[in-house]
């Protein structure tokens, strides 16, 4: 079974259409010229009855009746044959005839009785028998006679034949010129739109081949442009998940190590007498197992919240209980580390529909990570407000600040800022991640901006009732 390709299904299809649509044009216009040269017939006989009719009333007015026409009926051939010269020559041709028979007129008496011309079939005598246009003829306002031409088809002359010959030819040649032209419309549109489309699937074979940095150059400004945009928003796209991938893999296999080597370490210590095994042996034992524990949870957890598998279950809520309840569990601590706590909570209430405990979870990642990550001496700042139909919650401390540039990836899984905010603070990554899953589940967005103490600022709106 023959397989066409996409070039030669493009050319068959154009070719096609356009050849449909000049084979339409061209019956339109044979149908057109037939009624056109039809009417031209008609009007160029009607012109002929009149010149006629005027010979014959004045050959009337000469002769005083129709009695020289019944007595040599050749004279009449000769009258029509007169008078389609006189119309030649009258339009500027040659002095001979131009066509090759006299039109098929006949001449009738007032009383409508045939004087001379051809008989309409096998009848004789009255104007019942002649069923051709009229054209009366008329002397000194009394009707003398008809004119009639008979209504049986006549075949066109020479002339007429040769005239139509040359617009039928003149027609084959326009289609055959449109279906050539088709032709090389089609194949140049063929091959023009397959370039495109055979680049964008080179590129996505070898970007299935795990090809990341493959992009593709196009400048159209059509569709197939925009595909190719869409192909390198994918190809950037695949590319960011497969660094991110390998880094997550990374650091959760660092994490896992670091406490697993420690743990390792005390027992080891522990099996050759160099520790004794005492409440603090196992306290730290107890330490590095629960580290173990909390990036597991926070692994699982994380898991859940990216395969949307969390379970919220809302109710409408004062917002500002929740931040009220969570600022008090951590001023403790906050005070513990020296850092001045200062909370502002709107006067009106906060109503919204969320998962009391999520909101919880939410608050205690943003103020342990404050907590954590804010040098001693320092502040922290947590405000409440009402926008329109927002809840703005910030949370702002001082120093140590993250490079502006870095601030978006906070949210990244396992992210660090090395240095100033790194694993020695404890934490698994994790927090701020599935902060940001929680908040998106409840339809808002949080953001970390450069905070004006010195720090980090994170901000995050949820919808209001």
């Amino acid at each position: 079974m023959i397989r066409f390709g996409i070039t030669a299904r493009l050319f068959l299809a154009i070719l096609l259409t356009s050849l449909a649509v000049a084979l339409a044009m061209a019956m339109a216009v044979r149908f057109s010229f037939h009624t056109g040269f039809t009417q031209y017939l008609e009007e160029r006989d009607t012109q002929r009855a009149s010149l006629l009719t005027s010979t014959l009333t004045e050959l009337y007015r000469d002769q005083g009746g129709w009695g020289f026409l019944r007595d040599e009926p050749r004279l009449w051939w000769r009258i029509v044959r007169t008078a389609t010269a006189i119309e030649g020559r009258g339009r500027g041709e040659r002095d001979e005839p131009v066509y090759a028979q006299p039109p098929p007129f006949s001449l009738l008496d007032a009383q409508g009785s045939l004087i001379a011309g051809p008989r309409s079939g096998n009848h004789h005598g009255h104007s019942d028998n002649h069923e051709g246009p009229r054209y009366a003829v008329e002397v000194d306002g009394t009707t003398v006679g008809w004119l009639v031409r008979q209504p049986m088809p006549q075949a066109p002359d020479a002339l007429d034949q040769r005239f139509a010959s040359q617009q039928r030819l003149a027609t084959y040649a326009i289609v055959a010129l449109a279906a050539l032209l088709a032709a090389a419309v089609s194949l140049l549109l063929a091959r023009t739109l397959r370039a495109p489309i055979r680049r964008i699937g080179e590129a996505t074979h070898r970007l299935a081949a795990g090809d990341y940095g493959i992009r593709v150059t196009e400048r159209r400004r059509d569709e197939l442009g925009q595909l190719a945009n869409d192909f390198n928003q994918l190809a950037t796209t695949l590319e960011r998940n497969e660094r991110l991938r390998r880094e997550l893999m990374a650091d959760i296999s660092h994490e896992l190590r670091t406490p697993l080597a420690v743990l390792r370490g005390e027992l080891e210590a522990l099996q050759d007498g160099v520790r004794r095994l005492d409440a603090a042996s196992l306290a730290s034992l107890q330490h590095e197992v629960g580290r173990l524990s909390q990036l597991i949870d926070d692994l699982h957890e994380l898991a859940l919240a990216d395969a949307g598998a969390l379970n919220y279950r809302k109710q409408k809520l004062d917002l500002r209980d929740i931040v009220r309840a969570a600022a008090q569990a951590y001023a403790e601590r906050m005070a513990s580390r020296q850092l001045a706590f200062d909370i502002h909570l709107a006067d009106e209430p906060a109503w919204m529909q969320g998962d009391a405990q999520r909101l919880d979870q939410l608050l205690h990642n943003l103020l342990e990570n404050s907590l954590r990550y804010t040098d001693p001496g320092g502040r922290v700042e947590l405000s409440l407000n009402r926008s329109d139909d927002r809840i703005v919650l910030v949370l702002r401390d001082s120093a140590p600040g993250v490079p502006t540039a870095l601030l978006p990836r906070l949210f990244e899984r396992l992210f660090r800022v090395e240095h100033s905010r790194n694993r020695e603070s404890g934490g698994s990554g994790l927090g701020l991640a599935i902060s940001q899953r929680i908040v998106e589940a409840h339809g808002g967005r949080i953001e970390a901006l450069p905070s004006a103490l010195g720090g980090v600022e994170i901000r995050l709106e949820l919808p209001a009732e």
